[in-house]
């Protein structure tokens, strides 16, 4: 089945909570003490997914298979520290199940959310990856995503360096 994408509602805020915790868990978990991990990934919340999902300055995209969703993308305002030269959105959070990885899903995921960033007005987008997420980081420089600087990602009290990028859109 090929996968459409729509429009996260209030309504879809467990289900985001599963996806973000599930992704999050199968790409980084292995990397935390137990503790910190489950400290992080408390933050995603039903009750912070629908504050959001409210809020006009956040987009949130699903991936869907049928009925399954398989992935999700949310653009919001600014939180990385980094210096705009223009006028800012960021790409907070991308990501995509296993079964929808390497399936050509998170280019059509990635072309939608840019022409959204666009939509906003806004004329340059900004993203976080972890250093060591090559694959991640290979793919955001295809779409010129350069990287602009680091920052402290913290999962609970254990400290990750992350690359912030950035495209002109």
């Amino acid at each position: 089945m090929t996968p459409t994408l729509r429009d996260a509602t209030v309504a879809d805020a467990g289900l985001l909570v599963t996806i973000g915790t599930e992704t999050f868990t199968d790409t980084f978990g292995h990397l935390y003490h137990p503790d910190d991990l489950a400290a992080f990934l408390a933050k995603f919340t039903v009750a912070a997914w629908e504050e959001e999902l409210s809020d006009p300055r956040f987009h949130v995209v699903l991936a869907m298979a049928g009925d399954d969703a398989v992935g999700y993308a949310k653009l919001g305002p600014p939180s990385l520290p980094f210096e705009p030269t223009g006028k800012p959105i960021e790409l907070r959070q991308f990501y995509l199940r296993r079964q929808a990885q390497g399936t050509g899903l998170a280019a059509t995921l990635m072309e939608h959310m840019l022409a959204k960033a666009r939509a906003t007005g806004a004329d340059e987008l900004f993203l976080s990856v972890f250093i060591d997420n090559h694959r991640a980081r290979r793919f955001y420089e295809r779409y010129g995503f350069e990287r602009v600087g680091t920052y402290a990602f913290m999962v609970g009290n254990h400290r990750d360096e992350d690359d912030v990028m950035r495209v002109a859109l």
